[in-house]
């Protein structure tokens, strides 16, 4: 009896690596390196950039710092101590923003909210720590890579996440970058976040910049030791990252 449960175990993981294998080859436009990623030491050239607030509307090099960590240090996730992860795949649906200029898969059954700061923003009905955000901001960059590395962007996304006094720990999963439409630049991160406002959570970045405005996407969800992040849920929370993109000219 114990050999046929071991061979019915080993039988489900491999399903469940399968699944996942096949779930990543469906992405044609990702050029995904996931890497360990060990805090790096900071680029010599890049040291010296503040974070700073500025009254103008359109952002410095070192404003656009401050707008990029905005989302993070301010917070889409609203407080909630509680949250229930579910087993079903996600119904995903397209979003597109032809006014601001972006596009993305948002789950549907997730009610659009109103919160200052974030240009969208959907949350899962009750369970408000599962919510995917959009924000964007005028920059004076043509590209991400102005800015710095992925590494670079994620060493101090990092640091904004360990200066809240809501979060007690944090770890870094993922640093990736993809091509989107027309060759556009996007950066993406995936770390975990143990926090007092809500516990662990998955939190899923990208961002890119378009046209004079950087464009940041949000993703975040519960993973706490006793309900982890199924993986079913962490696929479609990957092709929401994914999908992240410029609108499509109409």
């Amino acid at each position: 009896m114990k050999i046929v449960l071991f061979r019915v175990s080993m039988g489900l993981m491999a399903l469940q690596i399968c699944l996942s294998l096949s779930k990543l080859s469906r992405s044609p436009t990702m050029s995904l390196k996931k890497l360990p990623y060990l805090c790096p030491k900071l680029n010599p050239q890049n040291t010296k950039k503040e974070t700073s607030i500025s009254l103008s509307l359109c952002l410095t090099k070192r404003e656009l710092h401050f707008s990029f960590f905005a989302l993070i240090l301010n917070g889409l996730s609203p407080n909630t101590s509680t949250a229930i992860l579910h087993q079903d795949l996600l119904a995903l649906e397209r979003y597109t923003d032809y006014k601001e200029g972006f596009t993305l898969l948002r789950p549907s059954s997730w009610i659009k909210v109103d919160k200052a700061g974030a240009t969208v923003l959907f949350e899962e009905a009750n369970k408000g720590i599962n919510n995917v955000g959009v924000v964007v901001n005028p920059v004076r960059l043509t590209s991400l890579q102005e800015f710095g590395s992925p590494e670079f962007v994620v060493d101090k996304l990092i640091q904004a996440e360990r200066r809240k006094e809501s979060t007690k720990d944090v770890e870094v999963i993922g640093v990736a970058e993809r091509s989107g439409q027309g060759g556009l630049e996007v950066y993406e991160f995936e770390y975990k976040v143990d926090s007092t406002r809500g516990g662990m959570k998955r939190i899923f970045t990208a961002a890119f910049v378009a046209s004079k405005k950087l464009y940041l996407l949000n993703i975040a969800h519960s993973d706490k030791p006793d309900s982890p992040l199924d993986t079913d849920t962490r696929m479609n929370l990957e092709d929401i990252l994914h999908s992240f993109d410029v609108a499509p000219t109409t």
